[in-house]
């Protein structure tokens, strides 16, 4: 197997290019965020999206804490021993997402292993936080894998959010050098499960430029049809920090937007495929 080694951040290419965040309603959403010290994935990410996503009213909001109980090999979020569950955060993130008058919210979390019930208590009493206070905010949930067990992906199924997305991350191959304690058949066992439990619609993303093959993102991309995904998001994968794992290869526009045409091809619902692409990218727009 390829060891994906860390290596020196390589300068990126001339297409990848942030926009500057503009416009009022992204000056509206950020003086209330520094105002009441609100916490996005978009600001602590630095997010290339975030003056677009927050100029259609779209955020994304990370709860369970900021530590995770695993340690995959592309992220920048904190791993180690977690702190207690906060039982007052799904309240705190709804009064939040009401304040910031937010059309449509991505809940994510780290992983926590380290709990009983994975933290998908708390994943559905967030939900119902949202749809109690804020009751026109459409939403989607990013959640971890649960490790597979059913009983806890029942918990966010039933609390009903329009979208419920987990992703894929990587081609089978890297799977256990770039996602360190996950399983590629067992993400796809999830999406699967998530579509059976009943849930109308379904998304997973993946990073692109760790090593993989161009065979292996198509196939990659027809598991994620397979497993009756609804919608399919490829981006660029950066390298966070120089103990990140390395970026292999920028893959070109027209790569990108060959990988694209052949998602569409297969018939998922919503494709978004570019360099600057993220899994909560247009997310307001994956709800249809």
């Amino acid at each position: 197997m390829e060891t994906l080694e860390k290596a020196a951040i390589i300068s990126k290419p001339k297409w990848i290019r942030v926009k500057l965040p503009t416009g009022r309603n992204y000056r509206e959403l950020r003086s209330l965020v520094d105002k009441y010290k609100l916490n996005t994935i978009c600001q602590s990410g630095s997010c290339p999206n975030m003056g677009e996503c927050w100029g259609e009213g779209t955020a994304t909001f990370m709860i369970l804490g900021n530590i995770c109980t695993r340690s995959c090999g592309f992220c920048g979020v904190k791993t180690g021993k977690p702190l207690a569950v906060n039982w007052d955060e799904p309240e705190k993130v709804a009064r939040s997402i009401k304040l910031m008058k937010i059309k449509h919210a991505v809940l994510t979390s780290v992983d926590r292993d380290d709990l009983k019930d994975m933290g998908s208590i708390l994943w559905a009493e967030t939900v119902n936080a949202v749809r109690r206070i804020s009751p026109k905010t459409t939403m989607e949930t990013l959640i971890p894998d649960f490790q597979g067990i059913e009983k806890h992906l029942d918990r966010v199924v039933e609390a009903a959010p329009e979208v419920i997305s987990h992703n894929l991350e990587t081609v089978e191959r890297l799977t256990r050098e770039v996602r360190i304690q996950a399983k590629y058949e067992r993400s796809l066992n999830v999406l699967k499960y998530l579509k059976k439990a009943g849930q109308r619609r379904t998304k997973s993303g993946v990073m692109l430029g760790l090593g993989e093959e161009k065979d292996e993102v198509f196939k990659t991309i027809e598991d994620l049809r397979n497993a009756d995904v609804d919608v399919i998001t490829l981006g660029q994968y950066l390298q966070p920090s120089r103990n990140h794992l390395p970026v292999k290869k920028f893959i070109t526009p027209e790569e990108f937007e060959e990988f694209g045409a052949f998602a569409k091809n297969l018939g998922f619902r919503h494709v978004e495929s570019s360099s600057l692409v993220r899994s909560s990218y247009h997310a307001e727009k994956h709800i249809h």
